[in-house]
């Protein structure tokens, strides 16, 4: 027989328990065709808020560090996956950086976000940079920029310092190829395996990054690599915050004088440091010293 002749709690069901307490949600941006575009989203924490985005190939678990430590600095801290990515849904369209922002912007929108800091890694770096070529400053408090694209990463007339065409061409062609054996030579460069960096990463590390990756939209891998070639100087131009730009010295993906080091000298309020022997995947490796700096910086 029941202890108690009345439930010591009053009934209530899964979802509706789940509704308060589970941080994980979605946002709608979109339709194709019979199916929603969503974009998967955490919210954590409370006080000013900064919003997380990850590097091409992987998803906003990426920041594991970067979130606890922003959190105990006492941050309210949004993280979200790419369309394509993650747990977001995987179209065949959208993957430019003019939708890539506009989805931000639908995220930022729907939490009513102000005095809001942007954090980016490496294809992130592009979200941030665009969304304030297209929507300006008036939500953002500060920007980060982490591996960044850089303004112009293709060599072109008006680009002499930018990369060979050829190369890109060359990863969309492995990416079709092999998408297995590819992603997985990326993240191998993403670390600098062989080089300092390479020897803070287990292979576990290695293997884990490999399953987000490959679990990603086969199209939208493929596609997102002509994102990072548009041409990001204009939106550089107005971007007006206090801006602090990290970068490795011995970044592989994108290498500093292509990219932060240019940057750098087109931004107004800009701090802009590089870590020695640090590789494309400083976040993980230099962890401890990247969030000391962004606890510094967004405070």
């Amino acid at each position: 027989m029941p202890l108690l002749d009345e439930p010591l709690l009053p009934a209530v069901s899964f979802a509706e328990t789940t509704k308060e307490t589970n941080p994980m949600s979605t946002i709608k941006v979109g339709q194709e065709n019979s199916q929603p575009i969503e974009i998967y989203y955490e919210d954590h924490g409370c006080g000013s808020p900064v919003v997380l985005i990850h590097g091409w190939p992987l998803n906003g678990d990426a920041w594991e560090k970067q979130t606890a430590a922003l959190l105990a600095a006492g941050h309210r801290v949004i993280t979200y996956d790419r369309r394509g990515f993650g747990r977001s849904s995987k179209p065949g369209v959208g993957y430019n950086y003019d939708t890539f922002a506009a989805d931000l912007d639908a995220l930022l929108s729907a939490l009513d976000l102000t005095g809001v800091s942007l954090v980016g890694h490496s294809m992130g770096t592009g979200e941030i940079t665009r969304y304030i070529g297209k929507y300006g400053t008036g939500r953002l408090h500060k920007a980060v920029l982490i591996g960044t694209l850089g303004p112009y990463l293709v060599k072109a007339p008006d680009n002499p310092e930018g990369v060979d065409p050829s190369v890109f061409d060359g990863i969309r062609a492995s990416l079709r190829d092999d998408r297995p054996a590819t992603v997985m030579e990326f993240l191998k460069n993403f670390y600098s395996v062989g080089g300092a960096d390479g020897k803070r990463v287990s292979e576990r590390v290695l293997e884990a990054n490999w399953v987000v990756a490959i679990g990603a939209s086969p199209i939208g891998t493929v596609a997102c690599i002509d994102a990072w070639i548009e041409d990001f100087r204009k939106d550089i131009a107005r971007n007006d915050l206090p801006t602090l730009i990290i970068h490795g010295d011995d970044d592989r993906i994108l290498p500093a004088e292509v990219t932060s080091r240019r940057q750098a000298k087109l931004l107004k309020d800009v701090k802009s440091i590089e870590i020695d022997g640090g590789s494309h995947g400083i976040p993980w490796t230099h962890a401890e010293e990247i969030n000391d700096e962004l606890v510094k910086f967004l405070s």
